[in-house]
């Protein structure tokens, strides 16, 4: 897909003039106001460039551009004006982080290198977010397969909850999804810490005692230190060591970014969430317990779970063997070694790892067949 680019003036004639001139070498898009720039580019973007005008009515191109940097962030800003006093160009860039302030009139030969050279940073800034979408949450997401298998009940509810943080982040158009849909991955990696009987209990509902409870509390700290390290994952850190505390208490961390603070809330929504539902609840109870609880969960975030729609309309429950697995599954119900063992719980997705795992464990050990799994019709 061709990177565009978006021209802002309200002078008419001098878009239309922009267009002829630069039309054979980019794609050129338009727009007579702020107000209508902001329209284009959420109904038309994404957009690569904006160049905007200094002054217009209503919305001038400092607001414009520090609107679009809150909004669109890797869309790369460029202002073109005949009003270039050192006070509008200063406010200019720290407003709305320039990446080019261009005078009118602008010869043609220097408008177009000014607009190769922001069409090259947002390159290098998508790419740089691609690496991060395929590469590091890739790498995130073998490891939580690969943890889920050695631990299912400490690891395997980051894969089942992944969809539902997601789900509420793009309702809440959240920047940095990819954050807290890592933080939903490794939201358990502290719980390597602690023993399997304490966490069966968990997973069973049962009550702890002090100390088990203690080591419970603690395993969004001992994440948080494993995490912290690596590069790029500090907010995601951050998320985790944060994902125990009740709504309420970020009232007494007023310094905590909202990016953090927010992530976490959804982060324990959506485990407890998924908590319960592996009880038996149904999710209407679910539901209800928490907005009967609004000082424990985000009355906002409460809302925005109850209208997402989590189970398509089209799955039916089917009984299969271990050879009949595909990747894409879902568990319908704990997948049992003869022994009782709990290989893979119910709500865990399906991969090829898994299968590998379960045809393994299988030929050794033996497990409870037939496996009920949820499939689309």
């Amino acid at each position: 897909m061709t990177d565009k680019v978006l021209f802002v003036d309200d002078e008419e004639n001098i878009l239309h003039s922009i267009k002829r001139e630069l039309r054979k070498r980019f794609e050129i898009h338009t727009a007579g106001s702020g107000a209508e720039a902001l329209d284009v580019l959420k109904n038309q973007g994404p957009f690569a460039v904006i160049v905007s005008d200094m002054r217009m009515p209503v919305m001038d191109g400092i607001q414009l551009l520090a609107a679009v940097k809150d909004q669109y962030p890797d869309t790369i800003r460029m202002m073109l004006t005949g009003n270039a006093d050192q006070e509008t160009a200063i406010e200019a860039v720290n407003k709305g982080q320039i990446f080019r302030f261009l005078n009118k009139p602008c010869p043609t030969p220097t408008l177009v290198m000014a607009i190769v050279l922001a069409l090259r940073q947002y390159r290098l800034v998508t790419a740089e977010r691609e690496l991060l979408d395929k590469t590091l949450k890739g790498s995130i997401t073998v490891l939580s397969e690969v943890l889920s298998l050695a631990s299912p009940i400490a690891f395997s509810s980051g894969l089942r909850i992944k969809n539902v943080v997601v789900e509420i982040a793009k309702k809440l158009e959240l920047r940095n999804i990819w954050q807290i849909e890592i933080a939903a991955l490794m939201s358990q990696i502290g719980c390597i810490t602690i023993p399997p009987d304490t966490l069966n209990k968990l997973y069973a509902g049962q009550e702890l005692n002090d100390s088990e409870e203690t080591m419970y509390r603690d395993h969004p700290q001992i994440g948080s230190k494993l995490l912290e390290k690596i590069p790029r994952l500090e907010t995601v850190a951050a998320i985790i060591s944060h994902q125990l505390l009740p709504y309420e208490a970020f009232a007494n961390f007023p310094d905590l970014k909202e990016e953090v603070s927010l992530g976490a809330q959804i982060l324990k929504i959506a485990t407890d969430f998924d908590s319960f539902l592996h009880r038996d609840w149904k999710r209407s109870e679910v539901l209800n317990h928490f907005q009967n609880e609004p000082a424990e969960y985000n009355p906002k975030l409460v809302k925005i779970l109850a209208g997402i729609k989590l189970t398509p309309e089209n799955e039916r429950i089917i009984a299969v063997e271990i050879r009949d697995l595909t990747a894409g599954m879902i568990v319908e119900q704990d997948i049992m070694s003869l022994n009782d063992v709990l290989i893979a719980p119910k709500g865990q997705e399906v991969t090829w790892s898994l299968i590998k795992g379960l045809k393994n464990f299988s030929q050794q050990v033996g497990i409870k067949e037939p496996i009920l799994v949820k499939v689309k019709q």
